[in-house]
């Protein structure tokens, strides 16, 4: 299991072939996160949650970014 602080940020690509964590960004500062879901809807949002809370095992919620690429992540 991987080692997340309570706040970090995403970067997301959505409607990829499958959900994963690709790594750190060292030049944006944030994870690059990879969603099988499509940025419409609301969608990719509900899947980044679901996928990030199974990961780290906690509660997660979108702090910021609902409508970018780049999203602040806090756990709970």
């Amino acid at each position: 299991m991987m080692e997340f602080p309570s706040k970090f940020k995403i970067i997301i690509k959505a409607n990829s072939n499958k959900n994963e964590i690709l790594g750190f960004d060292e030049i944006k500062k944030g994870y690059r996160v990879n969603i099988k879901a499509r940025a419409e809807d609301n969608e990719a949002n509900k899947e980044i949650i679901k996928f990030l809370s199974k990961i780290i095992g906690k509660r997660v919620l979108i702090k910021s970014g609902l409508r970018s690429k780049e999203k602040i992540i806090e756990v709970i």
